[in-house]
């Protein structure tokens, strides 16, 4: 049933009212293929920007602009992971980072709900599709009984030095040395975000370092099936931070709380038409300036999650600590 012109109006005018009083931008504008799960956003050398997707042995879109025309260009593991575990053809959370001449794509095979999971990569000289090498295993694994979920990978340099940032529920976000060339695991995780209460619904972290701190993202709540089940107001994904003079932490929030018990500050949580925001990232943008990337529900359109959209915002850095 369609609402009188004068109705959507009103309601659109309240949508815009709560993002002011919120104090929270919209997303900004998207053209072309805009679904996206879990976004991994990069911009090559040559200034094209590239967009990795969950699902479809992870999708590769492709655009000159981070606003689109969004065009798909395929699968970046079409023959699926060597990983030999259930999820294998289907493939989560890709992370995109450079190492030398490589590109590195880290990706999660899972099932929705398992702890049965485990981390792999693969690796192009250009991100086009077709140019992916599947290296399989980097040894993060998890199985029923540990602390940790080996999901959402997440790749954060300090020094000559890689680190795996990871987790997902449980015991939530975990750390895990990767060497000098990130291939494969070289040491024990350690916890470095942790709540407490409920589910333990933390996952998808994001180290960026700026400023001499680094500053932990990751998504708090719940992520998924909002069309059939929808959490309480304000349990749902909402995006968190914490910071540190060292890339292994102690990490705390603005108020100086621990990010291993409880602590975080938000960033961007749901306002206006945007709902359940997470799955992001950062990257720095020639244009843009600090790019916060993400995915989100545009409740205009609907709440299942084949109509999430990918949503982008600059960020802010007036008192040390990241605002939309």
């Amino acid at each position: 049933m369609s609402l009188p012109r004068f109705c959507t109006g009103v309601l659109a005018s309240i949508a815009l009212l709560s993002s002011a009083v919120t104090g929270q931008a919209d997303p900004g504008t998207c053209s072309g293929e805009c679904w996206a799960h879990d976004p991994a956003l990069v911009r090559r050398d040559d200034g094209v920007y590239f967009r990795f997707n969950t699902g479809s042995k992870i999708g590769i879109l492709k655009s000159d602009s981070i606003n689109g025309p969004w065009v798909s260009q395929g699968a970046a593991i079409s023959a699926g992971s060597t990983i030999d575990l259930p999820g294998k053809d289907d493939l989560w959370a890709p992370e995109v980072v450079k190492i030398g001449d490589l590109y590195h794509l880290y990706y999660s095979v899972s099932e929705f709900g398992s702890q049965s999971s485990a981390i792999g990569y693969a690796t192009s000289s250009t991100l086009e599709a077709g140019s992916w090498t599947d290296h399989g295993a980097t040894g993060v694994t998890s199985s029923s009984g540990k602390d940790y979920n080996a999901i959402d990978a997440n790749m954060i340099s300090s020094g000559s030095n890689w680190y795996m940032n990871f987790g997902s529920f449980w015991g939530d976000i975990h750390q895990a040395p990767m060497g000098t060339d990130g291939k494969k695991v070289t040491g024990s995780a350690v916890q470095i975000q942790y709540q407490p209460s409920g589910t333990h619904p933390a996952e998808g972290s994001f180290m960026f370092y700026r400023s001499n701190y680094y500053y932990l993202f990751w998504s708090e709540g719940i992520c998924c099936g909002y069309d059939t089940s929808r959490p309480a107001t304000g349990e749902e994904y909402k995006i968190r931070v914490c910071r540190s003079t060292s890339v292994t932490g102690p990490f705390v929030d603005k108020d100086g709380a621990s990010c291993t018990n409880g602590g975080g500050t938000t960033v961007l949580a749901s306002h206006g038409s945007v709902y359940g925001p997470g799955g992001q990232g950062i990257m720095t943008d020639p244009k843009a300036g600090t790019v916060l990337y993400y995915h989100y529900v545009d409740t205009n359109v609907g709440y299942a999650d084949g109509d999430k959209k990918f949503g982008w915002n600059t960020l802010s850095w007036s008192d040390g600590w990241p605002s939309v």
